[in-house]
């Protein structure tokens, strides 16, 4: 997690008092005075709305609700200023993880660590001249571990905004606990991926099939196309307001219609900005200690306070101990085998929406239970929809893809769905349970159309929940992935770790459980992986049926 100096809100009745719309060509700007809250600037955010009957530089403002949220949500996640990069780029300034250091700090008062304690690590970044770096805006990773114990948790990191960071360890576990800090990206890298998502938001292009009898024809479809003098095509969700649009085919119309795929991916980088993005130089490298990286801890003492960081405000959601995820607070994980999960399951129906991490979850169950039988019904295995049935225990699996932007290929046009659509459609009740993860995909667009979409699912979340209140609804959150050159240009760990942040925030409060993936990646010793591996799945799994039976388990 992230931590960095919060700017006070304002009232609601201040903001609605001074917000104001305004319309230009091909962006649409609402204009937020209480979104500087300490600076007593004007800012102004390119918000995306899109208008259903203009093409896509028309725009429409939101709610007064809804841009609020949106404001907040963008000063909640805004992310310390990076560095302005020379052209051509030279690497001697940027920041270097391996004249980067780490510093175990002491316990205060002297004394021994202890189960409970907090501990505590400043972080001094370097550039590569050995230079202390003065300012902030590095990617950051922290974990404490015990792999002979198969014990892990993730930690918090705070930036100081000077070039140093302080990372916190809730202590969990009796024995040795070993420190790992990691790079991410250099700060010089996150200016390189806020341009990108500002310059190049169509920088995954997406394609349709048009087809009529023997004529076939195929163009390029986005949030965003730029304009031309080819007309367009508005496939923007009549009910949600999602926006979609492909150039029209010459020769056929917009009705003919018939897949959705992903195109190429082209994003385009300055001279040696490339070099920003190299794996074991500048991107997911450790960070060595100076002096040790271990502590050893002892048993909690008895009448022994709870210690906490002055730093940080909120701890880590679990651990893993033994391998196994232990939740801290909340409902307790229980370990599910065949056995009991398919006595767990018994009498429910589970509808899973969402991206490839989700089907993950519908593929772990139909492989892990054996009487629960996939359906054939003759889709791409990427694409779906799939159901898998388990008529003696009457258990009803089924899984669909979120509608666009997706990067999936060959996705039929009438198996493009919106999650907020097919939730509206669910009767619900305490046999239902509806689970979702969508992150991955929204990765290159400006997080504007990312908070749009999750206002509209929870919209419809809320309207589910005020019909059937006994629907148990789960979210999957965003998690971590190894990292080559263009996945860290479409789908890095910062983008990720974004959306992570509105996720939460944006579904706090609501009669909904997490399944909090990207701790349950970070705090295990496996490596990233955007499918984490299968002992990672099987305890998010056990997170799962522990909210569907929280009695249950062995």
């Amino acid at each position: 997690m992230w931590g960095r100096k919060k700017n006070p809100f304002v009232s609601f009745s201040s903001f609605v008092l001074h917000y104001k719309v305004f319309f230009s060509p091909c962006l649409c700007h609402i204009t937020l005075p209480p979104c500087q809250f300490q600076h007593k600037v004007i800012t102004t955010f390119s918000v995306l709305r899109l208008h259903l009957q203009h093409h896509f530089c028309s725009f429409q403002p939101q709610s007064p609700e809804d841009a609020l949220e949106e404001c907040l949500l963008l000063d909640s996640i805004a992310w310390p200023e990076t560095p302005s990069l020379p052209d051509p780029l030279s690497l001697e300034q940027t920041t270097d993880p391996a004249h980067s250091i780490f510093t175990i700090l002491p316990e205060k008062g002297g004394r021994q660590w202890h189960v409970g304690d907090q501990l505590e690590v400043m972080i001094k970044m370097y550039d590569f001249q050995g230079r202390p770096k003065n300012s902030g805006g590095d990617v950051l990773l922290a974990r404490l571990h015990n792999r002979a114990l198969g014990a892990g948790v993730a930690g918090q990191v705070l930036d100081h905004l000077n070039g140093s960071y302080s990372a916190v360890f809730s202590l969990l576990w009796e024995g040795s606990a070993q420190v790992e800090m990691t790079l991410v990206h250099p700060s010089e890298a996150v200016t390189v991926l806020q341009r990108l998502t500002k310059e190049q938001p169509d920088r995954v292009y997406f394609q349709s099939v048009f087809r009529s009898g023997s004529v076939s024809e195929t163009t390029t479809c986005n949030v965003f196309l730029h304009p031309t003098q080819q007309p367009l095509c508005n496939y923007t969700d009549l009910h949600t307001g999602e926006p979609w649009y492909c150039y029209k085919p010459k020769k056929l119309s917009c009705d003919a219609r018939i897949n959705h795929s992903t195109g190429r991916v082209n994003p385009k980088l300055k001279a040696r900005e490339e070099k920003l993005f190299k794996s074991g130089v500048n991107m997911k490298v450790s960070i060595k200690a100076l002096g040790s990286a271990n502590v050893n801890v002892l048993p909690k003492m008895k009448g022994q306070p709870e210690v906490k960081s002055s730093s940080v405000k909120s701890g880590p959601s679990g651990y893993y101990y033994q391998d196994t995820w232990r939740a801290l607070g909340g409902t307790p994980v229980h370990q599910f085998n065949t056995s009991s999960a398919s006595q767990c399951l018994k009498g429910k129906v589970v509808h899973m929406h969402g991206d490839s991490t989700i089907r993950q979850w519908f593929e772990y169950l139909t492989a892990a239970l054996p009487d629960l039988k996939e359906f054939n019904l003759h889709n791409l295995k990427q694409v779906g929809p799939f159901m898998a049935l388990d008529y003696a225990n009457n258990i009803l699996v089924t899984y669909r893809c979120h509608g666009p932007p997706i990067r999936f290929t060959n996705v039929p046009t009438n198996d493009l769905r919106y999650i907020a659509n097919e939730l509206d459609e669910l009767v619900g009740g305490n046999d239902t349970v509806v689970i979702f993860g969508i992150w991955s995909h929204f990765s290159t667009f400006p997080i504007e159309l990312y908070i749009r979409r999750l206002q509209g699912i929870r919209r419809a979340v809320v309207r589910l929940l005020d019909r059937a209140p006994d629907t148990l609804v789960i979210i999957r959150t965003a998690n971590l992935k190894a990292l080559s050159l263009v996945e860290a240009l479409t789908i890095s760990d910062w983008y990720s770790l974004q959306r992570d942040k509105v996720l939460r925030a944006m579904f706090k409060g609501l009669n909904v459980r997490l399944v909090d993936a990207w701790e349950m990646v970070l705090a295990h010793h496996l490596p990233h992986n955007l499918h984490p591996q299968p002992p990672i799945i099987k305890n998010m799994i056990n997170v799962l049926l522990s909210y569907i039976c929280p009695q249950e388990g062995n």
